[in-house]
């Protein structure tokens, strides 16, 4: 009996404090550090959760991994000057009922970069909180893939009061919103790739952002910018986003944004845009959507120009009533696409003529959001052509400077050499008979 109670007692003794103190075992490191010291760290896990306060580089292995215990945040950074690189951080808390939101990594300072990081089982992957001139560059992160439970869980990347950042190369999925920005201002976001999310990009309240090269696939929502102005946005791809109400991109109660050269391809909906005014939409592609714009009466003074539209189902609905926005500026219309030919007999690149579009849809969306379910469905050509008919459609856009179809465009300009060449033997041929 003695014996046994001596063995439990070693056990308690050296096992037990053992665990405590490798779970202490990377926060010891970090509080012993100097300022600005590198902490190299092993390919083995480290057990969070932890917080560093003072300036450091955290710099890790291959499989070097700091998981934390599940109940806060796995790595909480309180100083500025702080980096990360080459990490697997894991397991932070999901719980919301004391209205923290936790995160692989949460930010409090300015001036830190997070590199080569993978981070999953956590609500919000990383969390800028009035942190300002971070970076935040070729970071993994992997949230739970169900869409059924996606409210339970937060965003890739969180920036909330936060300026200047820079968002880079980062690869998400399976999140809430990819990243979200809320009262966020003049940040740059470059070469990130976003799928399955409910938003890719989520906007509220945040102006003055840079968005660039950016890819967003199988998303219930490539982008979603509300109550925000002055972004730009360029060279960006929205792609293959298809639930019953998916969209591209969204415009909602924002004003003054700028859209050029971005692709909006196989998206329910292209480009949607709703409550919003002074949007310049510059250049861009709307290609095999179902509907590349829908526009709703409530939104004004868009500007459309040298976009190309081909091949969806149909180009332009505007709903609840006429929106008043330009489709062409300054003499430069858009490209309609091969089912809009046009003449162009000065060869200026520019139709002689307007092209206006008629549809019935809108009657359709309106009444029933079901719908949109329908839009690939031969019905739905049934019922424009039986609208057609009865004279019940209504212009869903007029360009009074349409561009030359860019598709078809040399195949016109042979066409044209070729009538030159033969009026001109033509001619030949009559001088020579009448000599």
């Amino acid at each position: 009996m003695k014996r046994l109670v001596f063995i439990c007692f070693l056990l308690i003794f050296f096992f037990i404090p053992a665990r405590a103190m490798a779970g202490g075992e990377l926060q010891k490191m970090i509080d012993a550090a100097d300022d600005y010291e590198t902490i190299l760290l092993e390919n083995k896990v480290y057990e969070g959760n932890i917080v560093i306060g003072k300036p450091l580089i955290v710099t890790g292995a291959e499989e070097t991994v700091i998981r934390g215990d599940g109940t806060g945040n796995v790595v909480t950074i309180e100083s500025p000057d702080v980096h990360l690189e080459q990490l697997q951080i894991e397991n932070s808390s999901f719980a919301r009922g004391d209205g923290e939101e936790y995160s692989g990594i949460k930010v409090n300072t300015d001036g830190n970069s997070f590199r080569k990081l993978i981070i999953t089982d956590s609500y919000h992957g990383i969390y800028l909180s009035q942190a300002h001139e971070n970076i935040i560059d070729q970071v993994e992160i992997h949230g739970q893939m169900d869409q059924e439970t996606i409210a339970g869980q937060g965003n890739g990347i969180q920036v909330y009061y936060s300026e200047r950042n820079t968002l880079t190369d980062n690869y998400i999925e399976g999140t809430r919103d990819g990243m979200y920005f809320e009262y966020a201002h003049q940040n740059t976001i470059s070469g990130n790739e976003i799928s399955h999310t409910r938003y890719g990009l989520h906007y509220m309240y945040s102006d003055d952002n840079r968005f660039q090269d950016n890819s967003f696939t199988f998303n219930i929502g490539g982008a979603a910018v509300m109550h925000s102005s002055r972004n730009e946005f360029t060279g960006n791809k929205f792609s293959m986003n298809q639930s019953s109400r998916s969209f591209g991109f969204m415009l909602q109660a924002s004003s003054e944004n700028h859209l050029e050269g971005n692709q909006f391809i196989r998206n329910k909906r292209g480009l949607l845009v709703e409550q919003a005014r002074g949007n310049y939409i510059y250049n861009n592609e709307f290609s095999q959507n179902d509907i590349g714009v829908e526009m709703w009466a409530s939104s004004s003074q868009q500007i459309f120009t040298e976009n190309k539209f081909y091949k969806n189902r149909s180009p332009v609905v505007q709903v609840g009533g006429e929106s008043e926005s330009s489709w062409n500026e300054a003499g430069r219309g858009n490209d309609w696409g091969s089912d809009f030919p046009l003449a162009d007999l000065d060869q200026n690149g520019t139709g002689d003529f307007s092209v206006a579009y008629q549809s019935s849809l809108h009657q359709l969306l309106e009444e029933n959001e079901l719908s949109y379910l329908l839009l690939n469905s031969p019905s739905i050509a049934v019922y424009e052509k039986m609208n057609q008919w009865m004279n019940n459609q209504r212009t869903m856009f007029q360009d009074d400077f349409p561009l030359q179809n860019r598709e078809v465009l040399p195949v016109m300009k042979y066409s044209a050499l070729i009538l030159v060449i033969s009026g001109a033997l033509f001619g030949v041929q009559r001088r020579r008979r009448s000599a």
